[in-house]
């Protein structure tokens, strides 16, 4: 079941190629039918057993060894197959066959990542997904508003160098893991093999690994193949890669960081925890004053993501991750995930009917479309932390973790971002949708009933985790130290992961 999950999207997605030219449609709901049945069996696979075929015996052992748990990649699952489904149902593209299609490879690759249990596996899914979205850029992308700006091969082509870098030295990180310990089938393991006598190796190859993951999400100074690439991505597929894409790194920073290597993690905490606050204070002050509303959207996403690193690395006094910290970086990812598809779904929408997205050039949409105008302010409003929304309950329990662990500078300090956030969704809600309108753009009507659709579902899990977040903290926080980690203080408190239930090697 859980090997279905990765494979039945990769082969319908290169099925769906097959299909004539002109069976659009059909190869739209091809593709809503796959990710909402992935959503299902996902749901229904969190207590399935491990699915495990050894396939390398040296110079060190590794295994297809895949599985889902009960934590933080199962809610990943969860919010990809989600995110992809509903962009899917408001997705109108050229060549809409094949873009479906590589929606579908993005699908499967993306779900390799989270559900793979082998250092090795997890690296070959951490390349793969990164063809889809580059053929993406290169074939449906247009440029933006801003003249000037590169256009969309440059930012194929600087999308695909910043994280094939970190891919490699992702990759080279996983070579010297398996080589010192023997094995790279360790994560979410009952037991496995550690570095041992080669412990003093770990900080380099954490180096390596933090990389990868700091590009991947990104982080300032690493962050800037994102803004145009979200600017210049058709709405759908940016909508799945600024929800779930994104979040591959900080996903490595909790299962191979405070899995493997919390020691060197601690050891980097300031240097990190120093990126996230420039990320945070950055992304905020350039979503301010942007007017192209995909870019506000990136840059606060950038602001996001520098919260939930500040999170990850917020270790206390006695050696331990604030397990309140921990737990508000689950939610908030999950909430960012939401909003942020949830936004570029919108906006593609607006995009798609007022031909531009400066906010110069918009405004008075509400008044002829309420239903657009109503989707956006929710979607807004749960990115500014209305409290009862899912960002709210993020931002509090991050805040919250931060101080216990003792960063008290910190926790204050990521309040003005969070502060400048209402600003800049405000400003992009008020310009965009209220005042004058504009004569000169052209009258297209409301957000139909399958575009409404599309959006529901987002906004109905934005309100549950808002009022009811604990499914994704209390099960999935364990005070346990991880029997992998490279160097392990006392009570290293990581999330669950699955039990080591596996097939046969």
């Amino acid at each position: 079941m859980i090997a279905a999950l990765v494979l039945v999207p990769i082969i319908a997605g290169f099925g769906i190629f097959l299909l004539p030219r002109r069976a659009e449609a059909a190869a739209t709901w091809i593709g809503v039918a796959i990710s909402f049945a992935a959503f299902l069996a996902a749901a229904v696979s969190a207590n399935a057993p491990d699915e495990s075929v050894r396939w390398l015996s040296r110079p060190f052992t590794a295994s297809l060894h895949v599985g889902l748990g009960h934590g933080v990649a199962l809610w990943l699952v969860l919010l990809l197959t989600l995110a992809t489904g509903c962009a899917l149902v408001a997705a109108r593209v050229p060549r809409q066959r094949s873009f479906v299609a590589q929606m579908l490879l993005l699908l499967g690759s993306m779900t390799g990542v989270f559900v793979a249990r082998d250092l090795l596996l997890f690296a070959l899914f951490w390349d793969l997904m990164l063809i889809p979205v580059f053929l993406v850029l290169v074939s449906w992308s247009a440029p933006g508003p801003e003249p000037g700006r590169a256009g969309p091969s440059s930012t194929a082509w600087r999308y695909l160098i910043y994280n094939v870098a970190g891919g490699l030295t992702l990759l080279l990180a996983t070579a010297a893991y398996g080589i010192l310990s023997g094995s790279t089938d360790v994560l979410g393991a009952a037991g496995g093999p550690g570095l041992g006598a080669n412990a003093a190796y770990a900080p380099w190859i954490f180096a390596g690994f933090a990389f990868a993951f700091l590009v991947k999400t990104p982080v300032w100074p690493l962050h800037t193949w994102m803004p145009d690439t979200y600017t210049d991505l058709p709405p759908p597929m940016v909508a799945v890669v600024s929800a779930v894409q994104s979040k591959a790194g900080l996903y490595g920073f909790i299962v191979i960081g405070l899995g493997l290597f919390s020691g060197p993690m601690r050891a980097a905490a300031p240097v990190m925890i120093t990126l996230g606050i420039v990320s945070l204070l950055y992304g905020a002050l350039i979503a301010l004053v942007e007017n192209d509303v995909k870019r506000i959207v990136a840059f606060s996403s950038l602001s996001h993501l520098g919260l939930i690193l500040v999170a990850l690395f917020a270790f206390s006094g006695i050696g331990s991750p604030d397990p309140i910290a921990i737990g508000g970086a689950v939610v908030y990812m999950i909430a960012h995930g939401l909003f942020n598809a949830a936004l570029f779904i919108v906006l593609g929408q607006v995009e798609l009917r007022e031909e531009t997205r400066s906010l110069a050039r918009l405004g008075g949409l509400g008044a002829r479309n309420p239903k657009l105008a109503g989707a956006l302010t929710i979607a807004a409003l749960a990115a500014l932390g209305l409290p009862g929304l899912a960002g709210f309950a993020g931002e509090l329990l991050i805040i919250a973790g931060i101080y216990r662990a003792g960063y008290v500078w910190a926790a204050i300090v990521v309040l003005i971002p969070i502060v400048i956030a209402a600003a800049y969704m405000l400003r992009l809600l008020q310009d965009s949708m209220n005042g004058p309108e504009r004569d000169d753009l052209p009258q297209r009507p409301d957000l139909t009933l399958i575009e409404g659709l599309a959006l529901a579902p987002l906004v109905l899990a934005l309100l549950f985790v808002g009022v009811y977040p604990g499914p994704l903290t209390t099960p999935y926080v364990s005070p346990a130290i991880s029997p992998n980690a490279a160097v392990a203080p006392s009570h290293i408190p990581v999330l669950a992961a699955s039990p080591d239930r596996r097939g046969a090697q």
